[in-house]
């Protein structure tokens, strides 16, 4: 079972389909398809091409309407705040980021993101899909080190541990990972990760 997250193409069309040519039985994307909600429609019409596969939560540059009215379009499906169930895991999804200083159609308040991700509690095993990094750790950094994630979502994976988490919203911090307790966190940027669940079980690591 092959699970495709990926995250921040902001209009890149050759990254999305290279994506989208990508064999999975999943796709994930972790927010900000477009820049400030334009031209959604042009990515909706490459992630068309694996339809019902496609998982899409807003990132804050979309509002979670638009991503609503994207996802009826094309054919997808509108994972902001949405769980299912892949392979024995709980997989959950929550776009938007934290408060930035840019005025983005999707931010919440970190009591807002708090409050969300409540929903996803005692949720056993879990892969959690975010748009916001988390506080603090080398998913979140930005270009002059400082730290520009969520403390909601930091203290959602201290609490609740998932087996993998996956984010994006921070660019410079694209392909970053770090060992957060029991959670392998990554920030997985446009060039995506493939998580091979069967191979994490051959190798001993679920």
């Amino acid at each position: 079972m092959k699970v495709l997250v990926f995250s921040d193409i902001h209009s890149d069309a050759r990254a999305l389909e290279k994506l989208m040519a990508t064999e999975a039985d999943y796709y994930f994307c972790a927010g900000d398809l477009v820049s400030w909600g334009r031209k959604l429609d042009a990515m909706g019409e490459i992630l068309q091409r694996r339809g019902e596969k496609v998982y899409v939560i807003p990132g804050n540059h979309e509002s979670a309407q638009q991503v609503t009215d994207l996802c009826a379009r094309f054919g997808l499906n509108d994972f902001h705040g949405g769980h299912i169930e892949i392979d024995g895991f709980h997989v959950t999804g929550l776009g938007y980021s934290n408060p930035t200083p840019f005025e983005t159609p999707g931010e919440y308040s970190e009591v807002e993101l708090e409050a969300r991700l409540h929903k996803f509690d005692g949720l056993k095993p879990m892969i959690s899909i975010c748009h916001a990094p988390p506080q603090g750790t080398m998913l979140d950094r930005i270009t002059n080190l400082k730290h520009a994630g969520s403390r909601a979502v930091r203290a959602f994976l201290q609490r609740e541990q998932p087996r993998f988490f996956f984010c994006g919203h921070i660019h410079e911090a694209a392909g970053a990972q770090e060992k957060l307790g029991e959670t392998s966190s990554m920030n997985v940027g446009r060039k995506g990760y493939l998580l091979d669940l069967d191979k994490q079980r051959d190798l001993g690591f679920i």
